[in-house]
């Protein structure tokens, strides 16, 4: 009885070796009967070995199934957002592939699947979907290789589907991820000559050109930006900053009161609309704005903060308020309203820079206000406050 056992267990043994053989033949036939799945693992087993993984033919056949996997996982998801995709790194597997084919015999062929090089010319929207997924996993390494060869791709000829920049702008975020700044200004030049309108792309080299005190530079993008993009709130945005960036505050003042804030749609947009309201010292409407971009953001730090300012402003009005009145001898009953706004304000202030300082608990700018609206309270937190700075000051 036991020796039945094992012989019917090595028997199963001998049958899985000899199932898992690698054949080239069983792969293409597979690959035929449009089954990729199973085409996939046979072409695995060719590529891992040794006689086999020398063959140009074996990585054209790799290719091929590799393309035809992506095609069909990018079709199904497509279709269906929900869809898992399941073979995620088949677009670089496919340009690997192609390229080590190339490499080992630049005329391989074989019946019914395309040529390498041919191939190799429209990876590119795949690479380009497999790139920007692993920039939204965080794994920049990982979508810069996968991106370099959607570039790389993309420029073997003349693209049949243009990118708009597509490739250079994600690329270029990839490489700014990675702290690699020099190439990600390159990049994203490279996004605007490939037609690129993306608003992103131009703050970015404004920023730099900005460091560079480069103007003619920051003027030939701004224009590009407003001739590409006229209506999108970004460039507006932009505009209005570089106006205040050389000092011309009557222009940007006037650039800010043609913008509706009823036309502003993201909190980023009200953070920074709310921003310029601050420093021509329009603390209602940043207030305005800023309450917008809370209820749609709750934890954004420079939102919070900035309530903070705008509330603290008020406060600072009413008690100057108040003072006024005293000297005038005004009616008490008015003097103690503004008294009482002003500790409302106050008050509000506080809350709003403590919601901030959980998000940033050592900002030191934070810490001196929250310590003189305290000391103005008469309250002891004043003194924890104090204690505080100074031990992030040592």
């Amino acid at each position: 009885m036991r020796k039945s056992i094992l012989l019917a267990a090595y028997m199963l043994i001998l049958t899985t070796l000899v199932a898992q053989k690698p054949s080239l033949t069983k792969a293409y036939n597979f690959f035929y009967d449009k089954d990729y799945d199973k085409a996939k693992e046979q072409i695995d087993l060719c590529t891992s070995d040794e006689k086999l993984s020398a063959k140009a033919q074996t990585w054209l056949y790799k290719g091929n199934i590799e393309f035809l996997l992506a095609n069909r996982e990018y079709s199904e998801k497509q279709k269906n957002e929900s869809y898992q995709i399941r073979y995620p790194n088949a677009p670089e597997e496919a340009f690997d592939a192609f390229e080590k084919a190339l490499a080992i015999n630049p005329k391989v062929e074989a019946l019914d699947m395309m040529n390498a090089q041919d191939a190799l010319k429209q990876l590119y929207p795949y690479l380009l979907v497999r790139g920007v997924d692993q920039l939204i996993a965080n794994d920049f390494t990982g979508s810069k290789k996968t991106l370099a060869k959607g570039i790389k791709s993309y420029e073997m000829d003349t693209p049949q589907y243009p990118m708009n920049g597509d490739l250079y702008y994600y690329y270029a975020y990839a490489l700014e991820s990675l702290g690699e700044t020099e190439d990600m200004l390159k990049y994203y030049r490279k996004a605007l000559d490939d037609g690129s309108k993306n608003a992103y792309v131009f703050a970015k080299l404004i920023d730099y050109y900005k460091m560079q005190n480069d103007r003619p530079n920051i003027e030939k993008t701004l224009a590009l930006a407003k001739e590409k993009n006229p209506q999108d709130m970004s460039v507006k945005l932009l505009e209005i900053d570089y106006a205040y960036w050389t000092g011309d505050s009557i222009k940007a003042a006037a650039l800010l009161d043609k913008i509706n804030p009823q036309d502003l749609k993201t909190s980023d947009e009200m953070v920074n609309v709310a921003n310029f309201y601050i420093k021509e010292k329009r603390y209602e409407a940043a207030d305005q704005l800023l309450s917008r971009a809370n209820r749609m953001s709750p934890d954004n730090f420079v939102i919070l903060y900035n309530l903070g300012v705008c509330k603290y402003s008020f406060s600072e009005y009413y008690f100057n308020r108040q003072n006024q009145l005293a000297l005038q001898q005004a009616n008490k009953d008015d003097i103690q309203a503004a008294k009482s706004l002003s500790e409302k304000y106050l008050k509000e202030a506080g809350e709003h820079f403590e919601q901030a300082r959980k998000l940033q608990p050592d900002d030191i700018n934070l810490l001196n206000t929250l310590r003189a609206i305290y000391v103005r309270q008469q309250s002891p937190k004043a003194d924890e406050i104090d204690a505080l700075i100074k031990q992030l000051e040592r």
